[in-house]
């Protein structure tokens, strides 16, 4: 472990342990104390900035919501993966919504705008630990883009909602309700955020290039989503989005080409004990898949082209067992999701909702034309389990990726047809899974302000499918800041 490592390691201890000090001390509750201080009404506010004279409230009460959150991280390999090291990774979050109903009296209109505004050093994963799934939320190259910019319209008591304009995917399918979404993130690995198998969808390193990839956090793209809530009980709501959303900076190219294709998504959910009159613990149970249009190269094929261009790039020759790979017509997959309150500690009026949640998540894909055909992830999540830190949470998480089988025979026969002419195989070990365990904790310090700690470890970076990456150490403070 480096001197760097080591010191970030000692500075997230200490500022765990502070913020769970403080944090307490301004969580204590004595009837018999005095009236707030002026630094215990700040630390009470929702916003580091207040409530702007009043101005901030006001606009609310018309239809005019602001929201301004700026994330800073730290993520350090400590251990394994490619090497040892630290970066800084910032993102400002800035937002804005308007209620047609407060602003000019038509009800059920929404209007949202958001932009990303994303400052980093180099990418942490992909220098430092070589993982696939992506250890830190924030690992994205640096850009100041529009992220979202949609209308929606609600009929019929709000049982039908039509949704339409820039849109990010990952805002409505395959979204958690109770451990790990926008605005309350509990883990800090991308995979628990949003699978790491609907990424299947991008390019693969060295293959042919294709023109499709996923509007997910922080990119979107043009789209239309209708949901449609028959019940209390279930919904189901279908999306359509353009196949291959603008990454650029600015992000304002509003890709629509018949040559992107279109990726669509649909799901069906049931809501457990989310009724009116419910007693019993709320929780959620959905299915869903996607299907994108586009054509995508074979897996198995498209490994030797790889290869091949692998070689080419650093001034090698080529095998040229397949000088191109046949595509096939479409991609899909598909995923269940469950998660449930196991326990509350006092009881649906608790503000805090303190308790204890699980959830479980699988995905499957077709191997031929996909680098990861299977996914699961799973952990537990309590609120309040330190008395008087209602706010805080404590999570543990496991996920598990696997490589398609049609890579690894690609893979297994490269090998074999370069031992046949004397020289050394490509892959010294086939390419299998990449494994995530995740340990979190996050203090609410003040009503604006988190920090988290979490420790993770990596197992098999990268699935083994370039090169044999030691299993790696992460460890990643983050803060948030509601301005």
């Amino acid at each position: 472990m480096n001197d760097t490592s080591r010191y970030w390691n000692v500075l997230a201890l200490g500022l765990i342990a502070g913020a769970v000090t403080l944090g307490t001390a301004l969580g204590e509750d004595n009837t018999n104390a005095p009236e707030d201080s002026a630094f215990i009404r700040f630390c009470k506010q929702d916003y580091l900035l207040g409530d702007w004279g009043g101005l901030r409230t006001k606009l609310k009460d018309h239809g005019v919501d602001f929201e301004f959150v700026y994330f800073g991280a730290v993520p350090s390999n400590v251990g394994g993966g490619l090497k040892e090291g630290s970066v800084y990774e910032g993102a400002a979050l800035m937002l804005m919504d308007l209620d047609s109903e407060k602003l000019v009296g038509y009800p059920g209109g929404h209007f949202h705008v958001g932009g990303l505004s994303i400052h980093n050093g180099p990418e942490f994963s992909a220098n430092y630990v070589g993982d696939l799934n992506k250890v830190s939320l924030l690992d994205f190259p640096d850009t100041l883009n529009l992220w979202e910019l949609w209308y929606e319209q609600k009929f019929l008591d709000d049982k039908i909602s039509l949704k339409f304009g820039q849109l990010a995917i990952d805002r409505d399918f395959i979204v958690s309700d109770y451990y790990n979404s926008l605005a309350g993130i509990t883990f800090l690995n991308q995979t628990f955020f949003f699978p790491t198998l609907a990424f299947n969808v991008y390019d693969q390193p060295y293959f042919p290039a294709g023109q499709h990839a996923l509007a997910s956090t922080p990119y979107g793209t043009p789209g239309v989503r209708l949901r449609i809530d028959p019940t209390e009980n279930a919904y189901f709501q279908v999306g359509a989005y353009s196949g291959n959303p603008d990454r650029t900076r600015g992000g304002t190219g509003f890709p629509l080409s018949e040559a992107y294709g279109a990726l669509i998504y649909a799901e069906a959910g049931l809501k457990i004990n989310q009724s009116k009159d419910a007693e019993g613990p709320p929780g959620n149970l959905k299915l869903g898949g996607y299907y994108h249009t586009d054509d995508f190269y074979d897996e198995y094929q498209g490994a030797f082209v790889a290869l091949d261009n692998f070689l080419v790039a650093h001034g090698q020759s080529p095998l040229g067992i397949y000088t191109t790979a046949t595509t096939h017509s479409g991609n899909y997959g598909a995923y269940f999701l469950a998660e449930q309150v196991l326990w509350r500690e006092i009881g649906k009026e608790d503000p805090a909702q303190q308790g204890l949640t699980g959830f479980f998540r699988v995905e499957g894909a077709p191997p031929d034309r996909n680098l990861a055909s299977f996914g699961v992830d799973g952990g537990l999540v309590y609120k309040g389990l330190i008395p008087k830190r209602d706010w805080d949470t404590v999570g543990v998480a496991l996920s598990y990726l696997q490589v398609s089988d049609d890579l690894r025979r690609a893979q297994r026969d490269i090998n074999t047809v370069l031992t046949g002419f004397g020289a050394p195989p490509a892959f010294s070990t086939l390419a299998d899974y990449e494994g995530v365990l995740e340990l979190n904790y996050k203090a609410q310090l003040t009503a604006w302000w988190t920090l988290q700690t979490s420790v993770q470890r990596v197992f098999h970076p990268g699935a083994r499918i370039q090169q044999n990456v030691p299993d790696a150490w992460a460890v990643i403070v983050q803060t948030s800041f509601r301005l």
